[in-house]
């Protein structure tokens, strides 16, 4: 492990009173940073939520470039050095790797050793996280409903969860003092913690999350069966409509194949809606929609600010 003395005494740091009125956990460990992962670790530093940051990523490369970040004190070599002495652990990867990941460490966490992770999916991921850990270490799954238009470490920021809602979704049994802990530092990040169990945040999700990128890469697919100057010709409506159609396949192939079930639901009722929209221009029932029409207006006016 390879160590960066950061000041955080007063005199050095104008933030040092942050940090000491702030501090949530002593060791921060953030596995796999990307964007996600980089932005809590940049969060805690700017907001003084940990007094160490270690950090560790899969390729050397990106370790070397770590190192001369300020929002990082130390960068290990291997995950299992790295969460050696942790209070938090994150597991930012994605998530597939998340699972694994948490049984590769689980041998080396302390026995009071805190983990989360920003995964999209809850349910199976938490069993299988919570199915890996010796007796001591506890799981507090989150989803902070946060992103940007590019991937990566470098791309984040220390503002990336402000005013943004993330999930935190305890088991059933998870110690309180553990939740509280869990809650108290993504709170400190500038989220809007809101709690739920796996199972529920799976279904909201499918809804809110995973339903919309369905049916914007099947609005997509569908236009690309048509001429493709076509898309040169439209407004703002259709570039906002398939804005996420563009997002990375590989990470939504894994988020499906975790939500399938929910996102089947999902699909279902969205296509009963579609069926009776089509049914009544059809029909030339133009009560019905206008009906529809004003529905969603109310809907989506409904947004906070």
């Amino acid at each position: 492990m390879q160590w960066i003395p950061r000041p955080c005494d007063e005199l050095d740091n104008p933030r040092g009173i942050l940090f000491l009125t702030n501090v949530i956990v002593d060791h921060l460990v953030v596995l796999a940073p990307g964007l996600l992962g980089a932005s809590v670790a940049r969060a805690a530093r700017a907001r003084g939520l940990a007094r160490r940051i270690t950090l560790w990523a899969r390729r050397p490369e990106v370790r070397a470039a770590l190192l001369d970040q300020p929002w990082c004190d130390a960068v290990a070599d291997t995950a299992e050095l790295a969460v050696r002495d942790a209070d938090l652990v994150v597991l930012a990867a994605p998530v597939e790797r998340i699972i694994e990941l948490a049984a590769r460490i689980a041998p080396h966490l302390p026995a009071t050793a805190l983990l989360t992770d920003v995964g999209s999916v809850k349910f199976e991921l938490c069993r299988q996280v919570a199915a890996a850990l010796p007796p001591g270490p506890v799981f507090i799954g989150a989803h902070p409903m946060a992103g940007g238009a590019h991937t990566g470490w470098e791309h984040a920021s220390d503002d990336l969860f402000e005013k943004r809602v993330c999930f935190v979704t305890p088991a059933a049994d998870a110690p309180a003092e553990a939740i509280d802990t869990v809650s108290a530092f993504w709170r400190g990040t500038g989220a809007e913690v809101v709690p739920a169990a796996p199972a529920e945040h799976d279904r909201i999700v499918a809804h809110i999350s995973h339903l919309p990128q369905a049916l914007a890469t099947a609005l997509a697919g569908f236009l690309a069966t048509h001429p493709g100057d076509w898309r040169h010709l439209a407004g703002n409506g259709l570039r906002d409509t398939t804005r996420i159609a563009a997002s990375d396949a590989t990470m939504w192939i894994e988020i499906f194949q975790q939500n399938r079930t929910e996102v089947v639901r999902a699909l279902d009722g969205c296509l009963a809606e579609i069926q009776a929209l089509r049914d009544n221009l059809a029909a030339k029932d133009w009560e019905d929609v206008r009906a529809r029409l004003v529905a969603g207006k109310t809907w989506r006016d409904g947004f906070k600010p």
